[in-house]
This record gives C-alpha cells, structure tokens and sequence, in this order.
C-alpha cells in the first residue's frame, strides 16, 4: 500500500508560480511510476506529468511545467511557472509499480492523493 498526501495548492495570479509537492509512504517509493493529473470543474481528470524512466508532460504545460522527485524525501514535485487560468483545476498525485507507456492513463495508476486545489487569478 502506498499512502499519497498532496500539498502546496493556493491562489496565484495569472504568470505566478506555485510548486506542488506529494509525500509517499512506504519504502519502496523510488520504484514506483509517479503522476500529476488534474481535474477542471465539469471536466474529466487528465494527465499533466510523470516521472519514471524518464520525465513526460502534457503539450499544455509543457515549457512551463517540471516534475521531479526525491527518493530520499518519500516526495514528488511539480514544479508550476507561467500559470494560466486554465490551469485552474484540483491537482492529484498518482504512483504506479509499473507504468510503461502508459503513463498518461489515469487508470494504470494504483494509488491516489486526496488532491490540492490551484487556482489562477486572471
């Protein structure tokens, strides 16, 4: 079992930055696929980034966006520059042992956070 708590959601104005952060439990985090998803008001959850074997992103956020992570911390990160309005939407973390080319897939992803809030002002 892998336990996720997000944090580091807030309101910022249009072109600001906010850095979002999940802790893992567990102590084979550093094996596991991690993802950044999201989800707008009315709208269905989609993929913003990963972090496996290497580090992907979707084409909205990507240049503005980075994903990184500390095995020694337990932690992921999402980094978040130039924030848009649209970038507006409840943010979720998301681990999986195993994540392949799938990584965009919310459903190849085993555990969740509860999800931090991010709002951008225009």
């Amino acid at each position: 079992q892998v336990q996720l708590v997000e944090s580091g959601g807030g309101l910022v104005q249009a072109g600001g930055s906010l850095r979002l952060s999940c802790a893992a439990s567990g102590r084979t985090f550093s094996r596991y696929a991690m993802g950044w998803f999201r989800q707008a008001p009315g709208k269905e959850r989609e993929f913003v980034s990963a972090i496996s074997s290497g580090t992907y992103y979707a084409d909205s956020v990507k240049g503005r966006f980075t994903i990184s992570r500390d095995n020694a911390k337990n932690t992921v990160y999402l980094q978040m520059n130039s924030l848009k309005p649209e970038d507006t939407a409840i943010y979720y973390c998301a681990a999986s042992p195993y994540i392949g080319a799938n990584y965009y897939n919310p459903r190849r992803y085993d555990y969740w956070g509860q999800g931090t809030q991010v709002t951008v002002s225009s």
